[in-house]
């Protein structure tokens, strides 16, 4: 998957920069080691998205891994405030989250919005439905096979 390609090339990009930074300096340390921390994060919210057919599920991972990808992003600004050397890597590292947006929104474009169970938090509902909206699993009658009453 192109997707999750992108997202184990990310992080040897972010591992290479996190071996880059001298260690005495305390910012830069903090700032590498948060980047990491979030570009780990990238590949298995992708496959746990992939695991699971259901929408709420599938855009709660999509959310993290939005949010892992732009703050690796703008992480790149504390190297460049703070002087490192091998912008290279900074400018790389910023190309290759750009290419990862663009399959990231083709690839949330894919998810089924039909096959979702209503998010009682009302953050990942499809269109059109709401939170505390009536299930319409509730009317399905069940008779257990199992009750002893019959």
């Amino acid at each position: 998957m192109p997707l999750y390609k992108k997202a184990l090339e990310i992080l040897n990009i972010v591992d290479r920069i996190v071996q880059l930074v001298p260690e005495e300096n305390e910012f830069t340390t903090t700032i590498a080691q948060n980047m990491y921390a979030d570009a780990l994060q990238l590949a298995p919210k992708i496959a746990g998205a992939e695991g699971v057919d259901l929408y709420d599920i599938k855009m709660e991972n999509a959310a993290i891994i939005r949010k892992c990808a732009r703050e690796i992003y703008v992480g790149c600004n504390g190297f460049l405030i703070e002087g490192f050397k091998e912008v290279e890597y900074l400018e790389m590292l910023r190309e290759e989250i750009e290419k990862f947006r663009i399959l990231f929104a083709e690839w949330v474009k894919t998810f089924d919005q039909w096959n979702y169970i209503i998010d009682r938090w009302g953050l990942f509902n499809p269109p059109g439905v709401n939170y505390d909206d009536k299930d319409p699993d509730d009317d399905i009658p069940f008779d257990n096979p199992f009750d002893e009453e019959d």
